[in-house]
């Protein structure tokens, strides 16, 4: 395994482990900050705390030579944003309507929304072993989406983290295109931008609170569940591509799934365990997924901007 290939998925699965601790805690926070809101100082906290990291990084003179993001990749980049204002708003409404242990499982369905959409519009390739960890992945979360297997009867509060998930398909692709940029800008732009919109939105459907520490809790853990983690998911994506990120970045359901077990001490049944198995599985098939045509892909991409 090459040294870029090792530290890109070293880069994926620190940023999994900064994401994990965001289904637990923001499930706590809920009870005091309404969800539009929430998503939207989340990820204000991830901008904020990207200025802060910038402006020390210019203070030391340490600042690497980054390309900054060109007139180009303003489509992707103004997409980006528009798909993070949506994609939180539906994950809180979901982990508002259902255990955070299941939203942190079907969380992983991101990985399913990245490969397909890598694979259909944006022509990166999918191997066969990473269609089948697709496969167990979408098994899974089939099986947690049901609240009585016997009926059939859907979870809404699933729904919603599916329909989150497929937006950060999306929004993953998109960023994917720009990750040779500046880290620091991307995450910059996808905080002030994305977490002003969610704020404007949710005041504007009457959402309110008058709990300015949880607020400044909510900052906080925006910084660093969204703003590091999102920052070190750039560098991921730019060493291994969308769909290989992805894969790694699966390991963050299981972490949060255990951390909210261990907050909510809520001990699912059976039907949790059978999802976690099949899920496991996928997870483990994605990642052993070979990037050697990803990488090839990289570089025609790395040489294309270098043409802009």
């Amino acid at each position: 395994m090459e040294q870029n290939t090792k530290k890109g998925i070293a880069f994926a699965v620190l940023a999994a482990a900064l994401y994990a601790i965001n289904a637990p805690f923001s499930k706590l926070l809920l009870e005091f900050v309404p969800p539009t809101l929430m998503a939207g100082f989340l990820y204000i906290g991830a901008g904020v705390g990207m200025m802060v990291i910038a402006f020390i990084k210019k203070v030391r003179k340490s600042e690497a030579k980054e390309q900054p993001l060109t007139k180009s990749e303003l489509p992707y980049t103004i997409a980006m944003i528009l798909l993070d204002i949506t994609a939180p708003i539906f994950l809180l409404l979901g982990l508002n309507a259902t255990t955070a242990a299941n939203v942190s499982l079907l969380n992983n369905f991101e990985i399913v929304a990245t490969a397909i959409i890598a694979l259909m519009v944006f022509k990166e390739h999918i191997s066969a072993r990473l269609w089948l960890g697709i496969l167990f992945v979408t098994l899974s979360c089939g099986i947690l989406s049901f609240e009585d297997v016997s009926s059939l009867r859907f979870s809404y509060g699933s729904l919603f983290v599916l329909l989150a998930a497929v937006c950060w398909g999306f929004e993953n692709n998109c960023t994917r295109k720009i990750s040779s940029r500046d880290p620091l800008q991307i995450v910059l732009l996808k905080g002030i931008f994305s977490g002003i919109g969610s704020v404007i939105i949710g005041l504007s459907i009457g959402e309110r609170t008058t709990s300015w520490g949880s607020i400044m809790l909510v900052t906080l853990l925006g910084f660093v569940a969204y703003g590091l983690s999102i920052y070190f998911y750039v560098y991921a994506q730019r060493l291994l591509g969308a769909a290989q990120t992805s894969a790694y970045y699966a390991v963050a359901p299981f972490i949060a799934a255990i951390l909210s077990l261990i907050v909510f001490r809520e001990f699912p049944d059976i039907t949790y365990f059978t999802a976690l198995g099949l899920m496991i599985v996928g997870a483990w098939l994605s990642s052993q997924d070979k990037p050697l045509r990803i990488r090839k892909h990289r570089k025609s991409h790395i040489q294309n901007d270098s043409t802009d």
